[in-house]
């Protein structure tokens, strides 16, 4: 049976796991990792303020699109794995970030950006950071994962963007021609393909072994807390240096 968890238990939870007031934090969320939180999401959200308080900063992603649309055996068969409606710049839909981003973004008091990968944003400077994890990083921000894994913490993008993924690796990853087509950016987001290794999962693995994650359970939800930019420096490193053992791809002969 889900255990019931309250506000100031999710409060408490936060500061034993290290979260303090002045910090800078980029969150991810499931809201039904916890089990039955009271009140539902903007207890959580509420949680996350209180903790960090008006001098800190919360960020989390409030990309405009929708939940995940089943895929058919026939787009399987064209190599999809996901697919996403893009929503309008102003919608006030439920989204595919989940229920806890969705109220936070939703919030009178929180700063949303545009554009399709816009952040929003609470607190110290809320106004500079709905453009992305930049300048959090640049800040030695936190993240912070509830109830997630790494593969929803955004902030790792920022290492695709200093350091080009070879194209023999982004193309095992890249819709072809007919797919994109078929799916156009401005209306859908979809994934395909995959690579042999997944580079994140490595990336955490290290950041774990080497003692940057502190975890603790609030409710029923495994948490994680660490420096976001050691977390990503590590995958930035990997890309600088041997892009190709990191996906587990061969290298194309010089």
């Amino acid at each position: 049976m889900a255990r019931f968890i309250d506000g100031p238990e999710i409060e408490d939870g936060l500061r034993d796991l290290g979260v303090a007031a002045g910090d800078a934090v980029e969150a991810h969320a499931s809201l039904s990792a916890f089990g039955h939180v009271n009140g539902g999401a903007p207890t959580v959200v509420e949680a996350l303020t209180r903790v960090v308080g008006e001098d800190g900063l919360l960020v989390m992603s409030a990309y405009r699109v929708g939940p995940p649309v089943h895929l058919t055996e026939a787009e399987r068969g064209r190599g999809m794995t996901w697919k996403v409606p893009i929503l309008a710049e102003d919608h006030d839909e439920k989204s595919g970030m989940g229920a806890i981003a969705d109220n936070f973004r939703r919030r009178p008091d929180t700063v949303v950006g545009t554009g399709v990968h816009r952040t929003c944003a609470w607190g110290r400077e809320a106004r500079l950071h709905t453009r992305g994890y930049r300048r959090l990083l640049r800040q030695d921000g936190r993240g912070l994962l509830i109830g997630v894994g790494i593969d929803r913490c955004s902030s790792m993008h920022e290492a695709e963007d200093a350091v080009q993924i070879p194209p023999d690796i982004t193309q095992l990853t890249t819709p072809p021609g007919d797919i994109l087509r078929d799916y156009p950016e401005r209306r859908w987001a979809v994934g395909y393909g995959d690579t042999p290794r997944d580079a994140w999962k490595i990336v955490w693995e290290e950041a774990v072994a080497a003692g940057l994650v502190r975890t603790r359970l609030i409710g029923d939800a495994t948490c994680h807390l660490f420096r976001a930019r050691a977390v990503v420096d590590i995958y930035e490193d990997h890309l600088r240096s041997d892009p190709y053992a990191l996906f587990g791809v061969e290298r194309p002969d010089d």
